[in-house]
């Protein structure tokens, strides 16, 4: 496994690798890795001919300077499990590589990053765009691979790949959970003990509003009562619940009002002040 550190090294590794026939795959990532990094990492091994893993905590998604600066960072672990998981390639970049000049890029991202993340993080999701376009021209890849957890962000870069004429398949990996069903994230060692112990009611109530659907509630009311359910747990605080189109991620007034995708429901709280996302299809 080589670590490559420079945006010309990684451009020369992909443009042989691509010249020569042989598949890529990439997986982005913010590092502070787990097993749900595993899993994708996992699956784009077997997938492609040759891997990508890149490690970098981009700094123009972050609306919250003390988020960026709190967010885990462990590169040497990070590196230890790439290399036990078959990684042909690590970018581990700087913020001076990735951005030797400010990115001012605006994407027009449209309705799906207006809602949800996109309301309350506003800058968010064009950072995204701006760190996952750079990655996509500089791989060119065959397959990228992101994890349903971030179930907008991944509409957002399908959405920013059509803009930017990327034309190679962006796969959307099922989200990774402990036993106890708390969704696999970077931000959960930020959890105190107590903090720990009550966040996995935040899934466990989202599985039991679809009861609430079988009882005939509509999206929105299904959606007040989860969001209730969960605020009446003392420590957990709910940003938002919202039921959406699975593809469009606009709110749907029915459930037949959702398109061939169905219906997600993307929620984001707060446990021990650390901001937790999560979702559940309907």
């Amino acid at each position: 496994m080589e670590i490559i550190r420079t945006v010309k090294r990684l451009e020369e590794i992909c443009r042989a690798a691509g010249e020569s026939g042989k598949s890529i795959g990439l997986v982005p990532t913010m590092g502070a890795l787990h097993a749900g990094h595993k899993s994708l990492v996992d699956r784009a091994r077997k997938e492609n001919d040759i891997l990508v893993v890149s490690v970098f905590v981009n700094p123009t998604q972050f609306n919250n300077p003390d988020d960026l600066r709190t967010y885990p960072r462990t590169e040497e672990a990070d590196s230890a499990m790439l290399e036990n998981c078959g990684a042909d390639y690590v970018f581990m970049p700087t913020a001076e590589e990735i951005y030797p000049e400010p990115d001012t890029r605006v994407f027009d991202l449209g309705p799906v990053a207006e809602v949800m993340e996109g309301a309350m993080r506003p800058g968010h999701f064009n950072g995204v765009a701006q760190i996952v376009s750079k990655l996509f021209a500089w791989v060119r890849p065959t397959r990228a691979y992101f994890g349903e957890k971030d179930f907008q962000q991944i509409a957002v870069i399908r959405k920013m790949a059509a803009l930017e004429g990327f034309d190679f398949d962006i796969v959307a990996c099922p989200i990774v959970r402990e036993a106890d069903g708390l969704a696999l994230s970077s931000r959960n060692v930020r959890l105190t003990a107590e903090g720990r112990a009550i966040a996995p009611q935040i899934h466990s109530l989202l599985e039991k509003s679809r009861q609430l659907k079988e009882q005939g509630l509509k999206p929105a009311e299904v959606a007040r009562a989860t969001a209730e359910a969960i605020d009446s747990v003392a420590g957990l605080t709910t940003e938002y619940y919202q039921i959406v189109d699975a593809l469009t991620m606009q709110p749907v007034d029915d459930w037949s009002d959702a398109g061939a995708e169905g219906t997600v429901g993307c929620v984001t709280v707060y446990c021990d002040n650390v901001r937790l996302i999560d979702n559940i299809r309907y």
